[in-house]
């Protein structure tokens, strides 16, 4: 029990390295996706607020209108009286009433979504310089990896027995030994050569019978001494 146990805890470990290797390959992709997700949910935010100013504005204008409807049915109110209808002044009571809590109702909607909107345009300012630095972090961070995955390119370039480097340096080497080998092979035969010419010059001289200086002065001064 105790063996299978410690198997899955291996499992289990096996499975998050995997998990963490697949998210350390991707991490850069991840971070975009992030960034764009929280760019999304910041537009939904500037929607939402829109939504809100927008319900502000409808309820202000409520409230305007309402605030213009109480002022024209006191007048009425008013002129009933003047002319001693109570019932009609009392109806005309009543409506003013109606209309006075319809603007309570409204002046506090308006206030609410005012300071919805208020909390909502500071939340979004603070949201947007967070994704502002955030994306300036990012260009960095990638302009940094490129950095190095360029190095890296070139460390393992000419670095290691199979880099590209080493293969190039050894074919230089190799063509190198050719060259002096076919130099040496040249300067050779060349010697050779010149060997075999002169001793093929010394045979035809001797074939035409002439000798070194030496040998003919020799020879010269025997016919002057047989001749006395």
């Amino acid at each position: 029990m105790n063996i299978w146990a410690k198997m899955m805890t291996a499992l289990r470990g096996g499975v998050n390295e995997a998990g963490e290797a697949v998210v350390d390959s991707q991490a850069l992709r991840i971070l975009d996706q992030e960034v764009r997700d929280a760019s999304e949910e910041l537009k939904q935010s500037k929607d939402s607020l829109v939504a809100i100013i927008a319900r502000q504005k409808v309820a202000e204008e409520k409230v305007s209108k309402l605030k213009s409807d109480v002022k024209e049915y006191e007048g009425y109110a008013l002129q009933a009286l003047e002319k001693g209808d109570d019932t009609l002044a009392h109806e005309v009571a009543e409506k003013i009433a109606d209309f006075e809590n319809q603007l309570a109702s409204e002046k506090a909607a308006a206030a609410g979504f005012a300071e919805n909107a208020d909390k909502l345009k500071a939340a979004i300012k603070v949201a947007e310089g967070n994704i502002k630095r955030l994306k300036q972090q990012v260009d960095t961070v990638k302009a940094t990896d490129s950095v190095q995955r360029a190095q890296k390119t070139v460390a393992d370039r000419h670095s290691g027995s199979n880099s590209k480097m080493r293969t190039a340096m050894d074919s230089l080497e190799r063509i190198k030994e050719k060259q002096a080998l076919n130099a040496a092979k040249m300067n050779a035969a060349s010697e050779l050569s010149a060997e075999t010419s002169e001793s093929s010059l010394q045979e035809k001289l001797q074939q035409a019978g002439i000798r070194s200086g030496e040998k003919q002065a020799d020879d010269i001064l025997a016919r002057l001494k047989k001749t006395k």
